[in-house]
């Protein structure tokens, strides 16, 4: 499984739009409102880096309202829960 973060900048006023938006694409798990540089953080798991790839350059550019986003990509998750188990349900 490969989990992404990103970190979204939307226009004024499009915070809720956008992450209703998001929250409907597959492969993002969840979406948080944040106070800070940004404005929204959205969790990407899927199977594979070409499934990231379309999450983030199929789906997420037709998200209208973003201005700026900076994807990471986490190399190793340390958690007490199993997050791979978790998730690969339907995966």
């Amino acid at each position: 499984m490969i989990s992404a973060i990103v970190l979204i900048n939307t226009e004024r006023n499009q915070v809720n739009a956008v992450a209703d938006a998001l929250g409907g694409i597959a492969g993002i798990t969840e979406v948080y409102s944040v106070a800070g540089q940004y404005d929204l953080v959205a969790i990407i798991r899927v199977a594979d880096n070409d499934a990231l790839a379309r999450v983030v350059t199929e789906h997420m550019l037709k998200v209208s309202g973003i201005t700026k986003t900076e994807t990471l990509i986490a190399f190793q998750a340390f958690s007490k829960h199993d997050l791979e188990r978790m998730f690969s349900i339907g995966v």
